[in-house]
């Protein structure tokens, strides 16, 4: 596997692109910058994205970035996700959702990215939905902009929806995108249509820039080629400064890269006189999110690394090096790699591995497309995919709409892993729950009783001391990752760390001497399974850990364990 070159390096380079811009220097991307940021962000992203699931994040925009990147992944890593897309197709019988077809757009863009055909997923034709021109433009421009992209990526014919009230064409979605262009030359996502909102009237650059994008192969049209010009034309004068955007008064990453996109699939280089501002192009903007190592921020405000721009952030670079490389731009998909036919390596998906606990059980998926207001959206958060993962399966239940507060360690387990909307679910590991209760301070008739006698037959808790569990108290991170690692050895996984082993895993941490004895060897093991992320600065022993934190640590043992 190919590897970044040396961190350092990565800091001194992000240090200088700061440094420039601060200076008011020109601090246009060299090409070597470039390659060194796809190759560290591919890098991020095969780290963070290990088992990519049918999702916006921690899925096809990953599987995107990585295939058409060029980094070195295994074939078994895309033949393990095309395994996890026919599964999750196969469970909701082609139905990926009822209003949002912009499902079907996205799993499609990634499957031509593997050169795997989306109209034969299991026996599914998932470009058949996108003939339904009704159902597809139901979410604004969204709905046109992408089943264009899609069907574009691979040249899928239109694909005939006997079952449509109006049968979609090619150019129906292209008019429709063009009869929605605003008055100042771009586009929004419910502008020029009777869903509009007061919002909608101005033009936004992420949808413009998407819109750019899929109608970047129809420029042979007069009508198309002007409405270009126009758009083009717009965005120069919303570019800023810095050489970004902004969207809804926030300048962000991704509405940068949604231009950055559009100008390479138009072909357009990305030092065009129209979008530098102050000697900064949009890829000089682009690196000022960046973060070395760790993926890319949504807004400059210290709030750290971001998932959901780290995965656009990365397809956006590649987009850039594909331009100036000459090669085909980042949908035109012609030269797609291709990913062998073939089972998946290892046991099959949710069979687990062998030398597991006979009672571990995987948990089939239950809820397509389960999800929670608190991390979607403006309020998209980093832990969002193992959280919509765990949730399908029923083991994520909504607790008064907040799912990603702090919260104790049992109430998460108990409550949220083992119950759902009030009702008894089961645990993650598929564990029957026992009436079996050994602590003075769980009385026999809560409701949690059999959920903590379950966890303490199997050896996952154990309490705090003098026959008491302590019901309403924080578990540490430290506490969290000795439970999870109890819970991966009746997983089959091997848990064991020596002296040695456990000190050269956990001295990169600065706050390493803070961790109790008793932590060392299961958080050792955390991090040498990825249960927990080594890319953190610290490890943070004595902090409560979350809701979200949790969900992340299950979701990467399950992965771990084959139990998904």
């Amino acid at each position: 596997m190919k590897k970044w070159k040396q961190r350092g390096f990565a800091f001194v380079l992000a240090l200088s692109l700061t440094t420039g811009m601060l200076t008011g220097a020109q601090a246009a991307v060299s090409k070597e910058t470039l390659n060194d940021a796809v190759q560290d962000t591919a890098e991020y992203m095969y780290r963070t994205v290990q088992d990519p699931q049918v999702g916006s994040i921690g899925g096809e925009w990953a599987v995107l970035g990585l295939a058409r990147s060029g980094y070195d992944v295994p074939d078994s890593y895309y033949q393990d996700y095309y395994a996890t897309v026919e599964a999750y197709v196969t469970a909701c019988d082609g139905k990926l959702h009822d209003k949002k077809y912009t499902e079907y757009s996205r799993v499609i863009v990634a499957l031509s990215s593997i050169g795997k055909d989306a109209r034969n997923v299991g026996g599914y034709d998932l470009t058949k939905p996108l003939g339904d021109y009704d159902k597809t433009i139901w979410q604004g421009l969204n709905g046109p902009i992408w089943a264009l992209i899609a069907l574009d990526s691979r040249d899928y014919p239109m694909p005939e929806n006997p079952g449509a009230e109006t049968q979609a064409t090619r150019q129906m979605y292209i008019d429709r995108i063009l009869e929605c262009q605003l008055p100042d030359g771009g586009w929004s996502l419910f502008g020029g249509t009777s869903a509009a909102s007061s919002g909608d009237g101005v033009s936004d650059p992420d949808i413009t820039g998407m819109a750019l994008q899929a109608l970047a192969k129809y420029q042979d049209q007069p009508a198309v080629a002007k409405a270009t010009e126009e758009a083009l034309a717009c965005m120069s004068k919303k570019q800023n400064s810095e050489g970004g955007f902004s969207s809804w008064g926030t300048k962000n990453s991704e509405s940068c890269v949604q231009i950055i996109v559009a100008l390479c699939e138009l072909g357009i280089p990305l030092d065009d006189p129209r979008f530098v501002k102050n000697g900064n192009t949009l890829l000089d903007n682009l690196m000022t999110f960046y973060l070395p190592g760790n993926g890319f921020l949504h807004t400059a405000d210290g709030s750290g690394s971001n998932q959901m721009a780290s995965e656009q952030a990365f397809y956006g670079l590649i987009a850039a090096q594909r331009l100036q490389d000459g090669r085909n731009s980042l949908y035109r998909m012609s030269d797609a790699r291709t990913i062998p036919d073939g089972p998946a390596t290892g046991p099959a998906k949710g069979a687990g591995l062998e030398g597991k606990d006979p009672a571990v059980h995987s948990s089939p998926i239950t809820q397509m497309g389960k999800t929670f207001d608190d991390i979607t959206g403006v309020n998209a958060h980093k832990n969002q995919p193992a959280i919509e993962a765990l949730a399908a399966r029923g083991i994520a239940a909504e607790r008064k709409s907040i799912y990603t507060d702090l919260r104790t360690l049992e109430e998460f387990g108990m409550d949220v892993i083992c119950l759902r909307e009030g009702h008894i679910c089961r645990w993650a590991l598929g564990l029957t729950p026992e009436g079996k209760n050994s602590f003075s301070d769980v009385a026999a008739e809560a409701w949690y009783a059999p959920y903590v006698g379950t966890a303490y037959s199997c050896g996952i808790i154990t309490g705090v001391g003098d026959g008491r569990f302590n019901p309403s108290g924080t578990i540490t991170r430290q506490e969290a990752a000795v439970m999870v690692s109890r819970a991966a050895k009746l997983c089959g996984l091997e848990t064991e760390m020596d002296n040695a082993a456990t000190r050269n895993m956990l001295a990169q941490f600065p706050d390493y001497m803070g961790t109790a004895e008793w932590a060392r060897a299961p958080l050792a093991f955390c991090y040498q399974e990825k249960i927990l992320d080594q890319a953190e600065l610290n490890i943070r022993p004595l902090e409560a850990v979350t809701r979200a934190e949790v969900a992340q640590m299950l979701f990467n043992l399950l992965s771990s364990a084959n139990l998904l």
